[in-house]
């Protein structure tokens, strides 16, 4: 499986100033150094470091179960950040693990809140499902969008979706 950050596109599209899936401009501010995750490098904003808070939903169209949420960036160009290990931003105790089909809708059955040092073995018993296109990893106490999970070979590092036109 690989853990797959907000699409480039989107990234570079906030940073110059682009609307928000709320249609706003993001919100500039300073990292605190105490938890700011940017969700495209899936690293920690370093303390004292420029951010960007904004509302972004990771979907591709707008349906019923496409959520919006709050989300920290860099605001300085970072690399995006895919891979097959644990990203370094996953620090807190547990997250919130959920399966979505290709319709991206939820499938029923496969969220539930799950041990940091679970996720990956988690998220290998939602793609056991064959219903199960991805999985989001969010917030347990926020519900607040982290990352999204393929599988090996899936999708390409731009999330797989393009961004919608609202995100960009």
């Amino acid at each position: 499986m690989r853990f797959v950050a907000m699409p480039t596109e989107a990234a570079r599209a906030y940073r110059a100033g682009g609307p928000d899936a709320n249609g706003q401009p993001p919100e500039r501010a300073v990292s605190d150094g105490m938890g700011n995750p940017c969700r495209h490098c899936l690293a920690m904003i370093p303390q004292g470091a420029g951010m960007l808070v904004l509302a972004h939903r990771p979907f591709s169209t707008l349906q019923p179960y496409a959520e919006v949420g709050p989300v920290f960036l860099c605001a300085d160009d970072c690399p995006g950040g895919c891979g097959t290990g644990l990203p370094a931003m996953l620090a807190s105790p547990d997250y919130i693990l959920r399966g979505y089909g290709a319709d991206e809708r939820i499938v029923y059955g496969t969220g539930g809140v799950v041990p940091r040092d679970r996720i990956e073995v988690r998220a290998a018993e939602i793609f056991a499902d064959p219903q199960v296109a991805f999985v989001h990893v969010r917030s347990a106490r926020n519900n607040c969008f982290q990352c999204r999970i393929d599988r090996q070979g899936g999708r390409p590092e731009s999330g797989g979706q393009p961004p919608h036109p609202r995100d960009i």
